[in-house]
């Protein structure tokens, strides 16, 4: 691991603490006594297969923007975003399939927003559904209650 700061290759771990997605370790530079936090992530080996029939590899980063993008301007916090991530990550872990298309993807976010703030909930919908007319709106709105 090489320093930010003065890019040595000497470190040493401070602290580790893991989670079911990753594990955080704080760390010091032997050369110059920094410290910093390094975050090592599980791979999650799938291929998403989106609607065109691409495949692509799962990025934990795409739900999280896309999160960002629905939940603008709502009471939806980061910390809140990160855990629909990982929950997401950890439905997705738990299916054992290495091809999973987006449409099941954007379900499971869709049931975690629902819960949280319904007007991120029909934004992301909008996006994910491509809805084209008021109609769609109307009609998620009345499946929703």
């Amino acid at each position: 691991m090489l320093c930010p700061f003065c890019k040595c290759s000497e470190t040493k771990v401070l602290e580790t603490r893991t989670s079911e997605t990753s594990i955080r370790r704080r760390r010091e530079c032997l050369e110059c006594g920094n410290r910093f936090t390094t975050f090592e992530t599980f791979e999650l080996p799938t291929v998403v297969v989106k609607r065109d029939g691409t495949r692509q590899e799962f990025d934990r980063n795409k739900i999280i923007s896309g999160l960002q993008r629905a939940c603008r301007k709502r009471p939806v916090s980061s910390d809140q975003m990160h855990a629909i991530a990982t929950e997401v990550d950890r439905e997705l872990r738990g299916m054992t399939l290495s091809e999973i298309p987006t449409e099941t993807i954007g379900d499971i976010v869709m049931s975690k927003l629902k819960n949280l703030d319904e007007v991120a909930y029909v934004r992301f919908a909008s996006v994910y559904r491509d809805f084209t007319d008021t109609g769609d709106f109307i009609r998620l709105i009345n499946e929703s209650k």
